[in-house]
């Protein structure tokens, strides 16, 4: 029998299906979109509408890893199309969102405060580059128990949520306007900052959870529903200072008391 012959002779290898591959690049341009959606609803001053994108595009960000690991369909061009996705979602969109919603009316209080706001959030979207960069270079050598500086959706957010929050309860002038060109300065430095983070990696979603911890998840839903802003603030604002405050606390552990070593 030939080589020929022997090949006809062999079971034809299944090709994997392509819509499988399709499905977590399908999940990460809903990622993209409600980013972008996010920014032209802040273009046209929709902000009850652009904060909520930011979340949505959140929501696709989890999803499509999970479905590609899932799914055994993780490839390098979908980890970078899921970078290029975030830099959009996660830095672009909350970058412009702020400006559109106050930072560019600091020029008309002061002149040089407008020129740091658009600064603040073009620092900002400078920021959420460097730390996917960062991720992306330093994954396969950092523990995935943990993010080093806050990730890129956490940051987002914080600032989504509280430009979502200001624009409810008609926060602005001078002081509200101040204290979100704050907010998104604090942001994008823990982006870039050295402090670690819970990356929550170790929790698996398929394994058996107790029950009193299966009733958490429909009661954190109902609080968040009652006020999702300023729950959703509340809650990534002290998730982004877990980490800057903890390594406060060790460090003044360290330190010797007032006194010590004297004779």
């Amino acid at each position: 029998m030939s080589d020929l012959d022997a090949a006809h002779d062999e079971p034809a290898r299944p090709r994997p299906r392509r819509g499988v591959y399709l499905l977590p690049n399908l999940l990460t341009t809903g990622n993209l979109f409600a980013g972008f959606y996010g920014i032209i609803a802040a273009i046209d001053g929709n902000f009850d509408r652009a904060w909520v994108a930011i979340f949505a595009a959140m929501v696709f960000d989890g999803l499509d890893g999970r479905v590609a690991r899932w799914t055994h369909t993780e490839t390098q061009f979908g980890k970078e199309y899921d970078s290029l996705s975030d830099l959009v979602a996660f830095g672009l969109g909350p970058a412009i969102i702020v400006y559109q919603w106050g930072v560019a009316r600091l020029a008309e209080y002061n002149a040089a405060w407008g020129r740091m706001g658009w600064l603040v959030t073009f620092f900002y979207a400078v920021a959420t580059a460097f730390r996917l960069a960062r991720f992306n270079t330093r994954t396969a050598s950092v523990d995935k128990r943990y993010f080093e500086g806050l990730p890129s959706p956490g940051a987002a957010a914080v600032v989504a949520a509280f430009i979502g929050t200001a624009h409810r309860y008609g926060i602005g002038g001078p002081y509200g306007l101040v204290l979100a060109f704050v907010v998104t300065a604090a942001a994008g430095a823990l982006m870039v900052s050295r402090f670690y983070y819970t990356s929550f990696k170790g929790v698996k979603l398929t394994g058996r959870v107790r029950f009193t911890y299966a009733i958490l998840i429909p009661l954190v839903y109902v609080v968040i529903s009652f006020n999702p802003p300023v729950v959703l603030l509340a809650l990534f604002g002290t998730f982004a200072l877990t980490a800057p405050c903890t390594a406060a606390w060790r460090k003044l552990r360290r330190r010797p008391p007032p006194g010590a070593g004297r004779s």
